[in-house]
């Protein structure tokens, strides 16, 4: 089985590299694949760049190259959903696109030709990723910069909604989750990848598990250094998570 790990940003991955066993780069569809052994699973490590179309020529490229068996996402999003905090996690069971509306054709939400507005992510794999989560972040202590958090992160479940615009706005996160939630939906988080990676591994039959962590509220006061609180509490708890999930896969 080979195991692909996935993110949008380099410091959204950075230390799960350094994990890798007799790591390989890979050039491939203009992305870097650094391919090696990691808990006795052979793994694949890649950044996606950033939006949907750059998401989905990844995960084709890593399980039409790669053969890669099963994908896990990890990065950051803008939380929008009631009770989900600055440094929360979400651990996704499906992906929606905020953005896709090809009404009056379709209903809106849904996917042209699919049936469905939501891709559900694999269950196994999500409660694996779920478990590791809670596991992972119970071990962390305050040199992961709690004390700017002023808490200790809550791990949450739910749908994720994604789009190709950055919701950075308390007007644009209203307007997200309120057509939702007109249309029966309840997201608890925004970004801008993870529809597109479920969607192509709901192509190819490969399963899919994705986490977050939540580095703002989407909206006016989210987080004023992004690039401070990837690197000193989302990529720390990245790695924290993925390291306990490759033990138990």
């Amino acid at each position: 089985m080979t195991l692909a790990i996935m993110s949008a940003l380099l410091d959204e991955q950075r230390g799960l590299l350094e994990q890798l066993k007799h790591p390989k780069q890979v050039q491939r569809a203009g992305r870097t694949f650094w391919c090696g052994q990691w808990a006795g699973h052979d793994v694949v490590l890649v950044l996606t760049k950033v939006g949907k179309v750059a998401a989905a020529t990844t995960t084709a490229a890593l399980i039409d190259a790669f053969g890669v068996d099963q994908v896990v996402f990890t990065g950051v999003a803008g939380g929008i959903g009631e009770g989900v905090g600055v440094g929360d996690v979400v651990v996704a069971n499906a992906f929606i696109q905020h953005d896709m509306d090809a009404s009056p054709l379709f209903a809106r939400y849904e996917i042209p030709l699919y049936g469905c507005a939501s891709m559900a992510c694999d269950a196994h794999l999500t409660a694996i990723l779920l478990e590791a989560s809670n596991t992972g972040l119970a071990g962390v202590g305050s040199h992961f910069h709690h004390e700017k958090l002023l808490k200790s992160p809550n791990v949450h479940s739910g749908l994720i909604a994604s789009g190709d615009r950055f919701v950075s706005s308390a007007q644009d996160a209203g307007q997200v989750r309120q057509g939702l939630q007109a249309a029966g939906f309840e997201a608890l988080a925004v970004e801008m990848e993870g529809a597109a990676v479920a969607q192509v591994c709901r192509d190819y039959g490969v399963p899919f598990a994705a986490v977050r962590t939540i580095s703002d509220r989407a909206d006016d006061d989210a987080h004023v250094d992004f690039s401070a609180f990837v690197k000193q509490v989302a990529s720390p708890y990245a790695l924290a998570i993925v390291s306990q999930f490759v033990k138990m896969l």
